[in-house]
């Protein structure tokens, strides 16, 4: 099956939601957050899997939760509970099946296979999420793998725990992980998330850690609390100073073009075309973001 490649939708903010917890994926239909990930997996005790299934099931077909992309993690490749997690979410048809420690292409393949032989819509994408030194070191391949997939999303704490290394702000023992997945993604032209931070109490900590991803490239970040959501979203969106500018640039280089010139100046900057590929992006995404309110 060939799949349309996919329209620009902001991801943010990007919450875990244990399945399990029907209190909690009631709540998430009045957050202001950009996606949900229903969790099936490490946040769902195993005597509480198949209802956490059931629930997710529901959710996703209930039509409930508006604009917000609502996806579903299932457990990994090789576990008890992949076969009829994998199952039941292609039948439910959310935007995305997430599945986690994906570590090659293979796997991606043996994914789409499974995902369109339960009857998944063609709408219902692949995130695949990158938790280990071979994901990593093969992101690319990964990422380009099937055009089901639309997303790698880095499980951090597995890499952590898989390197051996040990946390500090400014996350350098996983900086060459981070921007090679990174790197992987955008070669595939496929959109990237940044991991989890484990301390809700610590928001400044959050902030920088955001910050950080914004810097690097990421599209957004996965978050384990509501209190998160509203942080990241400002974060990962462009503010009225930079759309500001993006129009300026735009209009510069149009002028420029008009009088014959290929490069224009704005404020003592040079402009060429890919600082107008980049200015267009940030008019797209803050449209993208004002079409969610």
């Amino acid at each position: 099956m060939t799949v349309e490649p996919d329209t620009y939708r902001p991801r943010r903010s990007v919450l875990y939601m244990p399945s399990s917890n029907e209190r909690a994926l009631e709540k998430a239909k009045t957050l202001p957050v950009d996606a949900l990930i229903l969790d099936l997996e490490d946040a769902v005790a195993p005597d509480a899997k198949e209802q956490a299934r059931e629930n997710a099931f529901a959710a996703a077909r209930s039509g409930d939760y508006g604009r917000r992309e609502l996806t579903i993690r299932v457990n990994g490749l090789g576990s008890q509970w992949h076969d009829a997690d994998l199952a039941a979410a292609a039948a439910a048809g959310p935007d995305a099946i997430v599945v986690p420690k994906v570590g090659s292409a293979d796997e991606v393949r043996v994914l789409v296979a499974a995902m369109e032989a339960a009857g998944a819509p063609a709408r219902t994408r692949l995130w695949a999420m990158v938790e280990t030194p071979v994901a990593v070191l093969h992101a690319e391949e990964i990422a380009r793998a099937s055009s089901r997939l639309a997303c790698l999303v880095l499980g951090t704490n597995d890499l952590y725990k898989e390197l051996g290394a040990t946390f500090a702000p400014g996350r350098a023992a996983i900086a060459t992980s981070l921007q090679l997945a990174l790197l992987g993604a955008r070669a595939a032209g496929v959109a990237v998330l940044d991991g989890v931070f484990n301390d809700v109490s610590d928001a400044e900590g959050f902030l920088a850690e955001a910050r950080q991803a914004r810097e690097l490239g990421f599209d957004g970040k996965t978050l384990i609390h509501p209190a998160q959501v509203g942080p990241a979203n400002q974060v990962f969106a462009p503010d009225p100073g930079q759309v500001d500018d993006a129009r300026a640039v735009i209009v510069a280089f149009e002028e420029a073009q008009a009088q014959g010139r290929g490069v224009a100046t704005l404020h003592g900057r040079l402009i060429e075309n890919l600082h107008v590929d980049t200015a267009r992006k940030v008019l797209a995404t803050a449209e993208a973001i004002a079409a969610l309110s």
